[in-house]
């Protein structure tokens, strides 16, 4: 990574970092997509509900890793910024490690909440049965995945992001393969599908080692190695990713909160349209934390250079494009709703409520790239403070109260409105901290 380089090809930097963990991430999302397609198909909609009532256990590991690894990433970049390479490498393998521990603890403990939480969301035997077959042998896929998207963030944070890219599309083709085997041909069910993203995920993972080994094609910066535990980089680490822990896990909450409301007000069939309606929503958030994985290195390295001003720049044009990307969603699917919603279910009811509320949620979209991107880049540049107020704002305070009450004034459509009006509360509350750090910098010349 050069200074000059970025100084002098802003935008073509950020593309050439951002682009490819974009596509990483909607490959990743794909997957998800490519299990609710064989889940609605061969299993039916009581499966997606079954799958959709267990995200908030996702978001637990996906809270987890993105708190150690974002926070270590962030830690290796401003080290490699000041030329301190060993110090940066040491950082790199003690996140691996950390990562690890704290994603295996969380698949034992988790083995004793599964009818603890099937029992507050008053789910029915069907459901159960799906639920219990799918996130058993999830607790094993877990783990792994979390790993394998924080040797990613490496990957891609010393200047390699394309070789990523491929492990991504290798997992990716190879899970929707396996799924159409396990639940297509050999008609596994929803346990099936779950030993269909295990696979791939150790075969990715594969892929990742032979990266990292004295044979792989590797540029040379971070290598597999003893290391010496730092305690003081591992507070480090987690404080300063402390925003996107608060953000993945408000989301698991608040998922959690969706499902009690809906099933309650609504039933099975409520949660089946919103679980349809949020695999959209989820593949725009994947294209979102790409750009920030993408964009957070090169603003970690400015930083840590004494370039505030140019890292502020990154973050203006990363908030360019998550915009423009959110508006191109939302042309595309508002011409395709109809198609969408039978893609997975032939149920006239689950499709109906597709219709009607994809459009209302999808107005998030022009709002939550900002707030999550500006995250980003609070994350990056050492301010923790600020990104967790955003995400907490976003993922878990505003949105509670929305979801318990909108649905009470407006039932299903109420349910469809929270998204959007917590992302413009919470765009408030951004421009208020971007205004704060303008201000800042206007007062050291050195920095404009």
């Amino acid at each position: 990574m050069d200074l000059e380089q970025i100084k002098s090809s802003r935008t073509k930097m950020i593309l050439q970092f951002s682009i490819p963990s974009v596509i990483s991430m909607i490959l990743t999302s794909l997957i998800t997509i490519a299990d609710g397609f064989y889940m609605g198909n061969y299993v039916g909609k009581e499966g997606i509900a079954a799958v959709n009532l267990g995200l908030p256990i996702i978001y637990l590991y996906l809270g987890i890793g993105l708190m150690i690894s974002i926070g270590g990433v962030a830690i290796a970049g401003m080290s490699l910024g000041s030329g301190d390479r060993k110090a940066a490498n040491q950082v790199f393998r003690q996140t691996i490690v950390t990562t690890l521990f704290f994603s295996v603890l969380i698949s034992v403990i988790m083995l004793f909440c599964f009818s603890p939480m099937l029992s507050v969301l008053h789910a029915d035997n069907q459901v159960i049965s799906h639920f219990q077959e799918y996130y058993r042998i999830m607790l094993l896929e877990l783990p792994v995945m979390v790993v394998n998207s924080s040797f990613g963030m490496f990957i891609r944070g010393e200047g390699s992001p394309q070789y990523y890219m491929k492990v991504s599309i290798l997992n990716v083709v190879l899970n929707i393969l396996l799924d159409y085997v396990f639940a297509g041909c050999l008609r596994k069910g929803a346990a099936g599908i779950a030993m269909a993203s295990l696979l791939s995920a150790l075969v990715s993972l594969l892929c990742i080692l032979y990266y990292f080994c004295p044979i792989g094609q590797k540029p040379g910066v971070y290598h597999l190695g003893k290391f010496r535990f730092s305690g003081e980089i591992c507070v480090r680490a987690i404080l300063n990713g402390s925003s996107e822990f608060i953000g993945e896990i408000s989301t698991g909450i608040t998922m959690f909160a969706y499902n009690y409301v809906i099933m309650r007000r609504i039933g099975v069939d409520g949660v089946t349209a919103f679980t349809i309606v949020g695999y959209v929503a989820y593949a725009f958030s994947m294209v979102i934390i790409g750009f920030g994985q993408g964009a957070s290195p090169l603003i970690s390295f400015c930083y840590g250079a004494e370039e505030k001003r140019l890292a502020a720049d990154i973050r203006k044009r990363a908030n360019r494009y998550v915009f423009g990307a959110g508006a191109a969603v939302f042309l595309l699917m508002a011409a395709g709703t109809d198609w969408y919603g039978g893609l997975f279910v032939q149920n006239e009811n689950v499709r109906q409520m597709v219709r009607s509320g994809m459009l209302i949620f999808m107005t998030s979209f022009f709002f939550s790239g900002i707030n999550s991107i500006t995250s980003f880049y609070f994350t990056a540049i050492g301010k923790a403070m600020e990104s967790a107020v955003i995400s907490f704002s976003r993922g878990l305070a505003v949105l509670l109260i929305c979801i318990f009450t909108l649905p009470a004034l407006y039932g299903m459509t109420g349910v469809w409105l929270a998204a959007p009006v917590t992302e413009g509360v919470t765009m408030l509350i951004t421009g208020g901290f971007l205004y704060r750090e303008y201000f800042s910098l206007s007062n050291h010349p050195e920095n404009l």
